[in-house]
């Protein structure tokens, strides 16, 4: 491997390598940076989270610029806050030797005015989320029309979020003859149509193969019924005392609700999804960076920003819904040259996508009993055992030594142990003590529900699905049927699900919540010309239906047929609303087997 002197870098950046303490440079960077050194010309880099990337065009960036001058001259699309901030932090210590260097961070939840006079004192490089990038062009506070390079960082996420549309629009305002860097993880055709459009014969490298995973990170899944997927959850905490973790889930929703029934449970959580203001969002990052919250649940988006190099585990707690996400998923473990571990928690009905991840991240699983109650104990057992064999005396507690000795003159060394050690076992005992097993083997049926405790969610019986009389022949893809539901339906991101585009016709899921809101907005709507018909489908996630209303336009009537009608007073979605409805304040109640964890887990976290 080469050195970073060997890699062509000037003196000031050498320096600052130097101080940062890095020794090698990473596969993306070695591989990248001679390129974009010595040549103009654009770049694609597929390469993972967490292997160097921002210093990969950040050095090659700052070597080119000019910091003599107050134009700006190089441009940074990222597709969060947090990930903006990042890289704006990377790159002034990068160039904290490169005299009147100006790095601007531009990024909503912050005052415009604030950015806006800070890209006027001169700015070189600027940092940008495309909205407020968007935004600012509009306005006139920034100008782009000089820069020579650009670059696109994580753009499959920023596609993901739907930026797409922003992303061209800024590009507009750039010249021809800049050079374009694109960085990302995955390679979709989304990303490969934009390096098509913006992009001219420009050179790839490949740090693995595309989408494959990173070999610092092992893949388990638990196969386990739908209604067990928290205490699932709960079990794969207590069984890795000294977990440090995000926890994945698909919607906002789901991300609080879990959140809030493990700290509730007394585990050390924190929720990170979009409904949270910036404030609340900073506060929640920085606890776990602090390692204040060895629990992180957070939504996809949420999590781009997350750059934490002790993560121990990713744990899937609802698979994405598209197999791509898990390589980012995954690539939030494993970092800086570290082993991971990244963990599934799947239902019957979901075992055939961890085939289908498989095959794109390169790597197998392997399927894992969830630990019964005894495991757990003996593995807290000896945790515990572990950190008191290895705590350093602290001799302040020699005043105290002569009372507590008389206490325990007449116990023998054994029976103290025993008495010492019974008082956390006991508390895990008589919690796991009666607990059920979770597991479910591959050949058997799964019941239906997201209930455990009286706790309802990621199970079938919390989202509804429907029937969407468009589809491909109607210039959708999943990404834009996905993106013109949210705005019509004025939703999150998070909110639309499990979108599945057929020729004619397609699919798609919401919360329960959301039910009438979707039926009733789509009771008299045309798309270019032609009504749009959308119904309650009893297509749970796959396989054809009989497409009896598809490609027309034509409907019988302005409801679209009475079994919608049907639909809407209760259909096939009553017994679940009525079911929710009966057991009231559900998320306070608790199963007999496995309520609760965590009491004896919370012990041992605060002395964390």
């Amino acid at each position: 491997m080469s050195t970073f002197q060997e890699l062509g870098l000037n003196d000031d950046l050498l320096h600052a390598i130097t101080d940062l303490g890095f020794e090698k440079p990473s596969e993306v960077q070695e591989k990248a940076i001679p390129i974009l050194l010595n040549s103009e010309t654009d770049l694609v880099a597929l390469a993972q989270t967490g292997t160097g990337k921002t210093a990969a065009f950040g050095f090659p960036m700052l070597a080119k610029i000019d910091v003599n001058s107050r134009t700006t001259q190089g441009l940074i699309l990222s597709p969060t806050r947090e990930l903006c901030l990042q890289i704006t932090n990377e790159m002034k210590q990068y160039g904290k030797y490169c005299k009147g260097l100006n790095v601007v961070a531009i990024y909503g939840g912050s005052s415009i005015t604030d950015q806006a006079r800070e890209v006027k004192r001169g700015a070189q490089i600027i940092v940008a989320t495309p909205g407020r990038m968007k935004d600012m062009i509009s306005r006139r506070l920034v100008d782009i029309s000089k820069i020579q390079y650009s670059v696109l960082d994580e753009a499959d996420e920023m596609l993901n979020m739907g930026f797409k549309e922003d992303i061209t629009d800024i590009l507009s305002h750039t010249p021809e003859d800049k050079n374009t860097w694109l960085f990302s993880a995955t390679m979709p055709r989304e990303v490969a149509r934009i390096a098509k459009k913006f992009m001219d014969n420009p050179q790839e490298i490949t740090v693995g193969n595309k989408n494959e995973s990173t070999s610092n990170v092992t893949h388990e899944y638990y196969l386990v019924n739908s209604r067990d997927r928290y205490q699932a959850l709960k079990r794969l905490a207590d069984a890795n005392p000294d977990i440090f973790s995000v926890v994945f889930c698909r919607t906002k929703r789901d991300t609080q609700k879990v959140a809030e029934n493990l700290i509730e449970d007394g585990y050390s959580a924190g929720a990170l999804h979009g409904d949270l203001s910036q404030n609340q969002r900073d506060l929640v990052m920085q606890s776990f960076r602090k390692n204040q919250i060895q629990m992180l649940v957070a939504t996809d988006v949420a999590a781009r920003g997350i750059d934490v190099d002790d993560i121990t585990h990713v744990i899937n707690y609802q698979l994405p819904d598209e197999i791509e996400t898990y390589t980012h998923r995954s690539g939030r473990t494993g970092r800086a040259g570290k082993n991971g571990i990244s963990m599934v928690i799947v239902s019957k009905s979901e075992v055939r996508k961890i085939k289908s991840i498989e095959r794109i991240i390169k790597r197998e699983f392997e399927k894992k009993e969830v630990p019964d109650g005894m495991e757990i104990c003996e593995v807290q057992l000896m945790s515990l055992a572990n950190k008191i064999h290895n705590t350093e005396v602290n001799h302040e507690i020699d005043k105290y030594l002569t009372s507590i000795n008389e206490m325990f003159e007449e116990t023998s060394k054994e029976e103290l142990i025993k008495k010492f050690f019974s008082v956390e076992f006991t508390r895990f005992y008589n919690y796991y003590q009666k607990s059920k097993n979770l597991n479910v083997a591959e050949g058997s049926r799964d019941r239906e529900g997201g209930r455990e405790g009286g706790r309802d969610f990621g199970g079938n019986s919390n989202s509804t699905r429907y029937f969407i009389n468009v589809g491909e022949k109607d210039g959708f893809d999943w990404m834009k049927l996905k993106d013109f539901l949210k705005d019509q339906l004025q939703l999150g991101r998070d909110d639309v699900f499990k979108v599945e585009v057929k020729e004619s016709f397609s699919f798609f899921n919401t919360e329960n919540e959301t039910k009438d809101k979707v039926l009733a907005f789509f009771t008299d709507f045309k798309h270019e010309g032609r009504f749009v018909n959308v119904e309650v489908s009893e297509n749970r996630g796959g396989g054809r239906r009989n497409d009896r209303r598809g490609g027309g336009g034509r409907r019988d009537d302005k409801r679209g047929g009475g079994r919608r009608s049907d639909d809407r007073k209760g259909g096939s979605g009553s017994r679940s609303d009525r079911r929710r409805s009966n057991e009231g304040g559900g998320s306070s109640r608790r199963s007999d087997s496995d309520s609760g964890g965590g009491k004896f887990a919370g012990a041992r976290r605060s002395r964390r």
